[in-house]
């Protein structure tokens, strides 16, 4: 019997079953948090809810949303969109939802935003644009939000922070900026952020930085400048930090240290290994008063002189130096 006749039968019974899959996600009534995690979705899911607080979209294949996406949702906080593929984002995406409070949109392709994208969430606390293609900062951008505590930046292209762009973030307490290309920071780059906590500088390319680099955000705790190419601090550049608990210096290119002033409470915890240190008088009398600060002192060594290459610096300023005057203000006779 020919094909033709074997298969012709079953035909009536293939239309009944579905075509496809059925779409992914579907919301539920009444629910007050969504997650989709399903790679396949490519598309914003619609229908949810009005009682809807929290939006998790996430790795999923969503590369486009509508300027309406978020329309009905008047009472969501939280909006969590990490690992998708957007690359733009509409203007008038959040004029829906002004009371969002979290909007995190980590790991995607985003190489700008709109200018008043933010116009409208006055009651934003934490905004993740890390893992993105950010060039440059926009002052725009931050014009709307004196809520916002948390700010990270990490991981994208930024290559400067313009003076003051922070600025109308007078609630701000961290931010991060790590893992971009700043080979410096502008004396005005912090201007405003006088409730700043913690600052985030690893893996840049920084070379140099003004002594008022951070003048601005005196209340800082939490500084970390390590694995960057810094080969000497300016002298007081650590003075106005009196609250400075965590100094991260780690793998720089620096031979000389000057501390932040002590103040009362716990003691500085102090990463210094990985740069070239010249051990000699002054910075083996530092190093006695702030030996119980080191969190790390393997990789903590002397570069130079010779005597003390390659040495624990920690041990060395143990050990003291004979040709040190008491108050190791006076370098070694025999040093280079």
């Amino acid at each position: 019997m020919p094909p033709g006749r074997i298969l012709l039968p079953l035909l009536p019974l293939l239309t009944l079953l579905p075509l496809g899959p059925a779409t992914p996600c579907s919301p539920q009534p009444n629910v007050t948090r969504f997650v989709c995690t399903e790679p396949t979705l490519s598309t914003f899911p619609s229908g949810l809810p009005p009682t809807t607080l929290a939006v998790s979209v996430e790795f999923t294949a969503l590369a486009v949303l509508l300027p309406t996406a978020l329309a009905g949702l008047p009472r969501l906080q939280e909006l969590h969109l990490s690992s998708n593929r957007l690359a733009t984002l509409p203007k008038a995406l959040l004029r829906p939802v002004p009371t969002l409070r979290v909007l995190d949109l980590t790991n995607n392709l985003l190489a700008d935003l709109p200018a008043g994208i933010f116009a409208t969430t006055g009651h934003l606390q934490h905004l993740v644009l890390r893992g993105n293609q950010l060039q440059a900062l926009q002052p725009a951008w931050f014009r709307h939000l004196p809520r916002l505590q948390w700010l990270d930046l990490a991981a994208n292209a930024l290559a400067e922070v313009p003076p003051a762009v922070f600025h109308p973030l007078r609630s701000l307490r961290s931010l991060d900026l790590s893992h971009n290309r700043l080979a410096t920071l502008a004396p005005g780059a912090l201007a405003g952020l006088r409730a700043l906590e913690q600052l985030d500088l690893e893996g840049n390319r920084l070379g140099t930085l003004s002594p008022s680099a951070f003048a601005p955000a005196p209340a800082l705790r939490l500084l970390f400048l390590q694995d960057n190419e810094l080969r000497v601090l300016p002298a007081g550049i650590f003075i106005p930090l009196r609250h400075l608990r965590v100094l991260n210096l780690a793998h720089n290119q620096l031979q000389v240290l000057e501390l932040p002033p002590r103040s009362p409470g716990p003691a500085l915890d102090l990463d210094i290994s990985g740069n070239p240190w010249v051990c000699q008088c002054p910075l083996l009398a530092l190093l006695r008063r702030a030996a119980p600060q080191l969190t790390a002192t393997r990789d903590t060594l002397c570069a130079s002189p010779p005597r003390y290459r390659g040495q624990e610096v920690a041990a060395v300023s143990r050990a003291g130096d004979t040709g040190c005057e008491p108050k190791g203000d006076r370098q070694h006779p025999s040093d280079p």
